[in-house]
């Protein structure tokens, strides 16, 4: 089998097993162009990269139509170039990155889509994964309430996501994530949607109400 059959045929597996509006963003990173060509070629249409310089070089040699998602973590230095490539943003925990992009976003003259990244660690199992501490999420959501999310341009509020903790069982978390998502919503009505689970837990996300899914080794194999 050909790479492209493998692809065509993990693609296809995966996409029977989701609900018709969740989003599937393959994630591309460490993987070739070839791959997104690939990709591109079966119809998909939404890929999702961690690094500001890859994301920038991939989205550059493909076609305008295929929507990036930018999840890893965000740098001051790089949020010029993220916001010129990326469509979506799914870490934003930072009230300094938040103005930052809305400005970025704006002198672009495009609306860049923003999960708020919540952190879902226990007391027990601390990452260095990043998120919106729950504890401060109001504060955070008055402060990005201050700008002008609703206007034509800049950034605009579209969900949150999470990752569930390492070595525990996910659904707890992706639960919190739910509830948490109720309460963003009360900031910003229109930001329904729920980016979580990946290759290994992207089953149960779904069972908490996961509108994107975001599957790299499930569709593309391992490096």
């Amino acid at each position: 089998m050909n790479r492209s059959d493998e692809i065509a045929s993990a693609l296809a597996s995966i996409k029977s097993e989701l609900p018709e509006q969740c989003t599937l963003i393959v994630v591309t990173k460490t993987f070739p162009i070839s791959d997104v060509e690939i990709l591109y070629r079966l119809g998909h249409r939404d890929c999702g990269e961690n690094r500001d310089e890859e994301g920038a070089s991939k989205s550059a040699a493909m076609p305008d139509d295929l929507r990036w998602h930018f999840q890893g973590q965000i740098q001051s230095k790089k949020i010029k170039s993220i916001a010129s490539w990326a469509d979506y943003i799914h870490s934003l925990d930072d009230l300094g990155h938040a103005s930052k992009l809305e400005r970025a976003a704006r002198d672009l003259n495009k609306t860049l889509k923003a999960f708020i990244q919540i952190n879902l660690d226990t007391d027990d199992n601390r990452t260095q994964r990043g998120g919106v501490d729950p504890s401060r999420l109001d504060e955070f959501l008055d402060e990005v309430g201050k700008f002008n999310t609703e206007g034509p341009k800049g950034i605009s509020i579209c969900g949150v996501m999470g990752i569930a903790p390492l070595h525990e069982d996910p659904a707890p978390a992706f639960a919190r994530l739910q509830e948490f998502s109720q309460r963003v919503q009360e900031w910003f009505p229109q930001a329904k949607a729920i980016s979580a689970g990946m290759s290994g837990d992207y089953k149960i996300a779904l069972n908490f109400g996961a509108t994107h899914i975001r599957l790299g080794s499930s569709i593309l194999g391992h490096r």
